[in-house]
């Protein structure tokens, strides 16, 4: 029997951040269902780093629907949880039913994978005083006001809490999320 992995998300999700661990923990077997505030097709973004501006740029993405709604998730059937980033968070973090679900998952000291914007999210649930995490560098000022010690790096481990500051990480994050999962199995 394979584990399920829970990735939340919503519109004007990073792409590659849904994608990405989407993707990855299927190819070792897991199932994942990807939740967002309703069942429906999910419209994500693409950010770069291009010469010339002060922060990424933005432009449409792929799109994908969602398994189900945050309403409808039972965090006891699901191993881990991924965070993706981008623009969403910064709305998804107001949606209570997201909140108690993600408030389970440290609760329960589940492995919890966040990267970029991602930890708005678990900033929002109160689970960072204390901890060691990274995120996109512009959100520094956000994870110490939450109590964390952010570190400016390819990814931080903490516990079940596996943290990564953007795209770029990828392979470090997934490997270490990875670790962490197969540490509880």
């Amino acid at each position: 029997m394979t584990a399920n992995i829970l990735l939340v998300t919503g519109d004007a999700a990073e792409s590659l951040e849904v994608l990405y661990p989407y993707q990855r923990l299927r190819e070792e077997g897991y199932t994942v269902h990807i939740a967002a505030p309703t069942r429906k097709k999910l419209r994500f973004v693409v950010h770069d780093f291009e010469d010339g501006y002060d922060t990424y740029t933005e432009k449409p993405g792929y799109t994908w629907p969602a398994d189900l709604a945050f309403s409808e998730i039972e965090p006891g059937r699901y191993a881990g949880v991924v965070i993706p980033g981008g623009r969403a968070p910064e709305y998804l973090r107001n949606d209570p039913e997201l909140r108690k679900v993600l408030k389970a998952f440290f609760d329960a000291d589940k492995p919890v994978a966040q990267i970029c914007h991602g930890p708005l999210l678990t900033a929002a649930v109160g689970v960072l005083s204390g901890r060691r995490v990274t995120a996109y560098p512009a959100l520094e000022m956000d994870m110490q006001t939450a109590g964390a010690d952010f570190q400016d790096a390819e990814v931080v481990v903490d516990g079940p809490l596996v943290s990564s500051r953007a795209w770029p990480d990828h392979s470090a994050w997934m490997r270490e999320f990875l670790a962490v999962l197969r540490a509880r199995e």
